[in-house]
């Protein structure tokens, strides 16, 4: 079964850019960074952190994917909580689910990551990142 995509990509035009982003943009992106951070909740600092180290586990396990199941133990949570974090990052876009059999495994969207980080990046980080990388030493 193909992976699973719910949602658009994060906007292609950072907002620290200097550009005025367009309002379809910004609320793509108010999404994405609401999934990461869940800024409605009392406990935002332990959400937070819940969800980036879903991401940082579920990148960092065998074939780049992971079951419910290989996340609990980890995190010290039960299923429900683990499957309610992966669904809001899923429905985001930021995570792939494929369904096989009775489980479902997420990976990392490799293009949302991306596009999340360069949204966050100020413009001058990335202009001299790019010229360390095209600079030739020798």
């Amino acid at each position: 079964m193909a992976w699973e995509s719910r949602r658009p990509l994060p906007p292609a035009v950072s907002p620290l850019a200097g550009e005025p982003i367009k309002r379809a943009d910004a609320e793509r992106l108010a999404g994405v960074l609401k999934a990461v951070a869940d800024p409605a909740r009392l406990r935002l600092r332990l959400r937070l952190r819940l969800r980036l180290r879903l991401l940082s586990l579920i990148q960092a396990a065998p074939e780049g994917e992971a079951s419910v199941s290989d996340l609990t133990a980890p995190l010290g949570l039960s299923q429900p909580t683990v499957s309610h974090h992966l669904r809001i990052l899923t429905e985001a876009g930021l995570l792939e689910r494929e369904k096989r059999g009775v489980w479902a495994y997420y990976r990392l969207v490799p293009s949302a990551i991306a596009a999340l980080a360069e949204l966050l990046t100020p413009p001058r980080k990335r202009a001299s990142d790019q010229g360390d990388s095209l600079s030739v030493t020798g």
